[in-house]
């Protein structure tokens, strides 16, 4: 199992603070945010880590190296064209070669132990890739998610407009009183999923969109794992989060 970190961003919501440094340098009690991220990888086993950097670029890549300081080997690919998710996994496509990865973004924090969970959940299974959710109850926050009694993914919508919502319950796929399953940030997957990403078209936001690759495997078959992040889930979005990370 190899890692790849989507750290290329500039993280404007950000604003002065990532005019010399990228989103994931940010510190979080002292430490990188990247660095919580590595070092929860290692924890599960993962070793083989690919970063890609775009926004001041070298700040990371001088921060890290080689990864020897930690025990990690790692590796870099610069994502020049901030042009979305969909695309931004490629750049690692030859990091990866022929092994199933993980695959996170380089601003969500979570427990060391969700890394071992992901793994756990994708050896009892033979699956295509797996997304992780957290639960909530406003449905107009995030890419909702929704799941068989299996908990595997049955259907991908990504930030749900007010019609869309409004079809999704009198369609009976959001019911009262069940949690709505919002996009974690974090996956794992086959090298297959490249097939996907390579065919992707400009949503209508202007960007390619990862959640359109897996929109695809599912709609041609593949077995896409759910798994519910128990415990800490930050998504570092805004200098009002950073500031709460600090106590």
């Amino acid at each position: 199992m190899k890692a790849v970190i989507l750290a290329a961003g500039k993280g404007t919501r950000m604003k002065e603070l990532t005019q010399e440094v990228p989103k994931p340098m940010l510190r979080v009690q002292g430490q990188p945010i990247l660095e919580h991220i590595l070092t929860g990888l290692l924890a599960a086993g993962i070793r083989d880590v690919c970063i890609i950097t775009g926004w001041h670029a070298e700040v990371i890549e001088e921060y890290f190296g080689d990864g020897s300081r930690w025990g990690a080997r790692i590796q870099y690919a610069r994502q020049v064209v901030q042009d979305g998710t969909g695309k931004a996994p490629e750049y690692a496509r030859e990091f990866v070669g022929t092994d199933d990865f993980l695959l996170t973004y380089g601003d969500i924090l979570v427990k060391p132990e969700t890394y071992q969970q992901m793994i756990a959940r994708w050896q009892g299974g033979a699956f295509a890739g797996l997304l992780t959710v957290t639960e909530g109850e406003d449905v107009t926050k995030g890419g909702l998610n929704f799941f068989n009694d299996r908990f595997e993914l049955t259907r991908l919508v990504e930030k749900a407009t007010a019609a869309q919502i409004d079809e999704l319950r009198a369609t009976g796929w959001l019911k009262p009183g069940q949690p709505a399953w919002y996009n974690a940030g974090i996956y794992l997957f086959r090298p297959e999923l490249f097939q996907y990403t390579s065919r992707l078209q400009k949503s209508p936001r202007g960007e390619y969109e990862l959640t359109d690759a897996i929109s695809a495997l599912v709609a041609d078959g593949r077995v896409i794992a759910g798994l519910k992040i128990e415990g800490r889930w930050v998504d570092v979005r805004d200098p009002e989060v950073l500031a709460a990370l600090q106590n």
